[in-house]
């Protein structure tokens, strides 16, 4: 699988903690090898994001992707529960 980092994405992953950033190598990591993987909590989030889907990177932060292929997601946002659902 390929990830692709939206530029909106990129200028946010910046500005986190580096260990935000160490959890979220994990989770990717993770997620190349078992996008389903139960600790991913991967889902859906049609209701605000048509066509998007979530994953866990820490209890609050999620990352959220679009997929652009059966091979191809493009991660669009990172942050906190809130920020991403308000």
């Amino acid at each position: 699988m390929e990830i692709i980092l939206h530029k909106n994405f990129k200028k946010k992953f910046k500005k986190l903690s580096p260990k935000i950033k160490r959890n979220y190598y994990e989770r990717v990591e993770m997620f190349l090898k078992e996008p389903h993987n139960p600790i991913l909590s991967n889902h859906s989030v049609d209701f605000i994001y048509p066509g998007w889907r979530s994953i866990n990177i820490t209890g609050d932060y999620r990352v959220l992707f679009e997929p652009q292929s059966e091979n191809i997601v493009m991660f669009m946002k990172i942050g906190t529960h809130s920020e991403l659902y308000k």
